[in-house]
């Protein structure tokens, strides 16, 4: 609402924040309230202001994000924008910077330049971040404030800079060298427990006791922690120990089950890593994380022999859906003529197959509807790609690229509706080999996805 100055048409959704401010500088008032734009800007300087102190920075920068935290929609949007369109690299200076380099090159000069050449291309919109990383929950701000970002950079580029500033400071201040692995256990403060109930993404945490069965003694469950952000874990990992690799998630989560004989244990399997914060989008710490919690177990479990996971498919209910008719196509006369005789039509199509797939839990072992059911899932996870190569399923493409292998896809292994909602029930082990984990990654590096041969034999 204007605090002054005659009415003002609606402004374009189509135009910049740059000319909209350049348009109300030039008429003298604020057309969109006390914190419009133009106050907005004036807050975001005072924060950069070079000739203030960090602490006074920060300071600023508290004030700023104490307003954010009451400001409208609208408000947050323009603080966005003018982030990311105002507090840009000086196009002249990085021209006048690459000029001086290209003619260093070779010459002994040729360091010094590229160290212009870097500083040049550092916008000042890094430098007020950082200063909002000055005050004791400024990293807390940042990433809630790019967790709300993230959903509006599909409509609107003109945010990309802000999100890519700042994933790639998340990238630096949240390196795994300054993150703290911890056990989180049933004695743990409640306040964290709950944050696991809230956090748990891949299988809902239904109650206390069922929180308490995942926390027990013969579980582990691991989170890395950063200093800036407290109790609250970055990403948590939940660990069963066996003595054979699991086939299904029923068990695991089974709350009157016995507790495991950890004397007995061979095996650990992680069948749950939830990350928690939204704003650490493209931060990746999964993989640190695996490897320190490995490292963890075998010191408490020195006869562990085997890490593998039991992991959901995510993406194989709806792939099948566009791609089945494909499949039954590409299937040798025999096989097809079996899965027509088990329908009870003469050519089995697309919608009498996916149909049918509703009843699978009354399926025998060697049936040729489950036959076909695992060949197809083998062939998502195992030769599934994106366009730039990488595997298809989100959750392989996270172990495989870690350097894991498709060791055994398992059978009605989750029944829940959102595991038939996913994949039919189906889930999947993938095999940290620890001797192979470079072996596997080169292997996918070549374009080939690591798979074990019980999974191969389900190509042929």
């Amino acid at each position: 609402m204007s605090t002054g100055g005659p009415p003002q048409p609606p402004h374009s959704v189509a135009a910049s924040v740059r000319e909209r401010l350049s348009a109300m500088l030039e008429r003298g008032v604020d057309a969109f309230g006390a914190w419009g734009p133009r106050r907005i800007l004036r807050e975001l300087e005072h924060v950069l202001d070079p000739s203030v102190s960090e602490v006074e920075g920060g300071r600023r920068a508290a004030a700023v994000a104490q307003w954010y935290a009451g400001a409208t929609a609208e408000q947050r949007r323009d603080c966005w924008l003018l982030m990311s369109e105002h507090f840009t690299p000086d196009v002249s200076a990085i021209d006048a910077a690459h000029a001086a380099y290209e003619a260093a090159r070779g010459t002994e000069d040729e360091s010094r330049a590229e160290v212009r050449l870097r500083r040049a291309f550092t916008a000042p919109r890094t430098r007020l971040l950082q200063r909002f990383s000055a005050y004791p929950q400024g990293v807390r701000f940042l990433v809630d404030l790019r967790a709300e970002l993230l959903p509006q950079l599909r409509r609107d580029k003109r945010l990309a800079a802000l999100d890519g500033e700042l994933q790639e400071l998340f990238s630096t201040w949240f390196d795994v060298g300054f993150l703290e692995l911890r056990r989180i256990s049933w004695d743990s403060p409640a306040s964290l427990i709950e944050k696991l109930i809230r956090y748990e993404a891949v299988h809902d945490i239904k109650s206390w006791a069922d929180a308490k069965n995942r926390l027990d003694e013969d579980r582990r469950c691991y989170g890395f922690f950063h200093p800036r952000l407290g109790d609250d874990p970055l990403i948590f990992i939940e660990v069963a120990l066996l003595r054979e690799m699991a086939a299904g998630v029923v068990p695991l989560l089974d709350e009157e089950a016995d507790p495991a004989n950890l004397e007995k244990a061979s095996c650990a399997i992680f069948y749950s890593i939830s990350n928690t914060q939204a704003g650490l989008k493209g931060v990746s710490f999964g993989d640190a994380l695996i490897k320190r919690v490995v490292g963890a177990l075998q010191q408490e479990f020195q006869q562990l022999k085997l890490f593998a996971t039991l992991s959901p498919i995510p993406g194989l209910r709806a792939w099948l859906q566009a791609h089945a008719q494909g499949l039954l196509d590409a299937m040798a006369p025999r096989a097809r003529q079996a899965l027509a005789l088990e329908l009870g039509v003469a050519q089995p199509d697309a919608a009498a197959l996916l149909s049918a797939l509703d009843g699978l839990a009354d399926w025998p072992e060697k049936s040729a509807r489950r036959r076909w059911l695992l060949g197809a899932a083998a062939r998502y996870l195992g030769r599934e790609k994106t366009e730039d190569g990488r595997p298809l399923d989100p959750v392989a493409r996270f172990h495989l690229g870690n350097g894991a292998r498709i060791e055994r896809i398992n059978w009605l292994a989750d029944p829940s509706p959102k595991g038939m909602k996913q994949s039919h029930g189906l889930m999947v082990n993938y095999l940290y080999d620890l001797k192979r984990l470079d072996r596997h990654r080169a292997q996918l590096a070549q374009g080939r996805i690591p798979v074990s041969s019980a999974v191969e034999g389900l190509l042929d």
